[in-house]
């Protein structure tokens, strides 16, 4: 069976394994925060990854024996060759915690420090997003397409931290970023998880999203599906992205070089 083959076929135990993590965390979701200080605001956020975390490592590593695991969901910059799974248990696991919906399961194989392929799954709306490296996004199964905006002044783009506790120069640069899209943009959202800004980006709802990050849990299905769905991903400068890169541009083909010059000044 050819590679793309390959692919085909594990992106289906991919897609079946988040859903089942889904499920789970889906039982475990309140609309209303479970917390009340930090202590149990990281109690919590355990609480989820464990509840879903050992069964998904299995089952991925079952589906491609020979691949490893990112023990960090945090985890920063390049990896050594070969096949990885990056998984994020509860992507927007914050946001679960205090009774919000902007929350998912992520699971993406990486191949020699690329996304080849990647299954995100919203449990709250039934919703499972796909990709497969030179096959195009999904989202259950209907092609993904970016937008087709040409004019900066019309877009709606976002940004957001991508762990607590980020350093101040990151938070520097995130708010004169910030500053800098207000006044070339139409509208920018500032919120987390990543991920879950980059499927509106892939599905033409926003027109792009950037990150002062290396964390790669939240970029590399992102990452994939707006490739795939004809979008451009890039550094903030421009320049190709990997998960060396200490940040990260993902846009609509027609909006890429002007959100990267409005972001250009920004050091």
């Amino acid at each position: 069976m050819k590679a793309a083959g390959i692919d085909e076929v594990l992106l289906g135990e991919a897609r079946a394994a988040v859903e089942a993590a889904g499920a789970v965390l889906r039982e475990r979701y309140t609309t209303h925060a479970r917390v009340r200080n930090i202590a149990e605001i990281f109690e919590e956020l355990q609480a989820n990854d464990n509840a879903v975390l050992p069964e998904l490592e299995r089952r991925l590593l079952a589906a491609r024996p020979g691949s490893r695991w990112v023990e960090d969901e945090l985890a920063t910059g390049a990896m050594p060759e070969g096949e990885w799974w990056i998984v994020d248990p509860a992507e927007g696991n914050i946001n679960h915690v205090h009774g919000m919906p902007e929350w998912a399961v992520t699971a993406t194989l990486m191949r020699d420090n690329r996304p080849v392929l990647t299954a995100v799954h919203l449990p709250l709306a039934g919703d499972t997003y796909t990709a497969v490296a030179g096959h195009g996004a999904t989202l259950d199964g209907e092609p993904l397409h970016v937008s087709t905006k040409t004019g900066l002044d019309a877009a709606l783009v976002a940004t957001g931290q991508a762990q607590p506790h980020e350093d101040e120069e990151t938070y520097r640069r995130i708010g004169e970023s910030v500053t800098a899209l207000l006044t070339a943009g139409l509208v920018v959202r500032v919120s987390v998880p990543a991920t879950l800004q980059l499927i509106n980006v892939a599905a033409g709802r926003m027109e792009a999203f950037w990150q002062y990050s290396e964390v790669r849990s939240g970029l590399v299905s992102g990452a994939l599906l707006v490739t795939e769905a004809g979008g451009v991903v890039t550094d903030i400068h421009g320049d190709p992205w990997t998960p060396a890169r200490r940040d990260f541009l993902a846009a609509a083909p027609g909006v890429h070089r002007a959100v990267s010059a409005a972001l250009a000044p920004v050091k």
